[in-house]
């Protein structure tokens, strides 16, 4: 009779905790068969609400100093829709380069109407601690430090005839995951119209995100050539330059485009 009653005992903790296991997996169960779509994120690097031309092009900051920008690179992350986490990939970061032709990134995203895109602006500690990687964190990219400092999340380059350094250079290599020197930046965008983003079955939706680069000097904290060319480590300097990430960007528009069932 005692063993009886300890086999069923023990199938009734088997059966609780096949259920618990069951409850704890049902959002990702739901998730997955979840019906979805298409998002498409373009980014594009403007100044003065005109694309960015590399190496040629004299611009202006709002301080009134004369720049050329040689190049322009950041990383973006962890996306997501109101506030909604999306599903990350195992290469879920993306690199945009001013010097490529284009810089889009595909996502697959439950179908539903969404007030906002998020992402990050940088890359977080554990992928800053996980040594040498592929896709867009392979240091062939040219945006890594050392294995201690980790990555550049954000670097700009070009020449100014107001800065001090040494060849009239402008330099800002962004980064830094440790602490109070945490540069990586979230970022939360909203429709200019206040329209909603919508994700439809068999359909894409194509949203532009436009840097403006103007307010990477601005906007809240002033950041003058004359007085700041270079920063090329992470630090309160570093940390600083990115309380201005917030400001550098905006949804410009957004689109639809069905699949062909032809």
């Amino acid at each position: 009779m005692i063993n009886q009653q300890s086999k069923l005992l023990g199938i009734l903790k088997q059966q609780k905790i096949i259920y618990s296991l069951l409850f704890l997996m049902s959002p990702l169960l739901s998730y997955s068969q979840a019906p979805t779509g298409q998002l498409k994120i373009t980014f594009t690097n403007s100044v003065n609400n005109v694309p960015i031309i590399l190496k040629d092009k004299v611009y202006q900051n709002p301080f009134g100093e004369d720049y050329t920008v040689n190049k322009l690179k950041y990383y973006v992350g962890n996306y997501s829709l109101s506030e909604s986490i999306i599903k990350k990939s195992k290469h879920h970061y993306f690199l945009v380069d001013a010097s490529a032709q284009n810089n889009c990134l595909t996502i697959e995203v439950p179908v539903g109407e969404y007030n906002n895109l998020g992402f990050t602006l940088g890359v977080d500690s554990i992928d800053n601690c996980s040594g040498a990687q592929t896709g867009a964190l392979d240091p062939i990219n040219d945006m890594f430090w050392t294995w201690n400092s980790g990555y550049v999340f954000f670097k700009l380059e070009g020449f100014s005839p107001s800065s001090s350094a040494d060849l009239q250079r402008i330099q800002y290599h962004i980064g830094g995951y440790k602490g109070d020197n945490n540069a990586a930046t979230a970022i939360q965008l909203f429709p200019t119209d206040q329209s909603m983003i919508a994700i439809k079955k068999n359909t894409t939706t194509e949203i532009e995100v436009v840097l403006h680069l103007d307010d990477f000097w601005n906007n809240p904290h002033a950041i003058k050539i004359n007085e700041t060319p270079v920063c090329m480590l992470p630090g309160a300097l570093a940390k600083k330059i990115a309380s201005n990430f917030n400001g550098l960007f905006s949804i410009k528009h957004i689109s639809y485009l069905e699949e062909d069932k032809n």
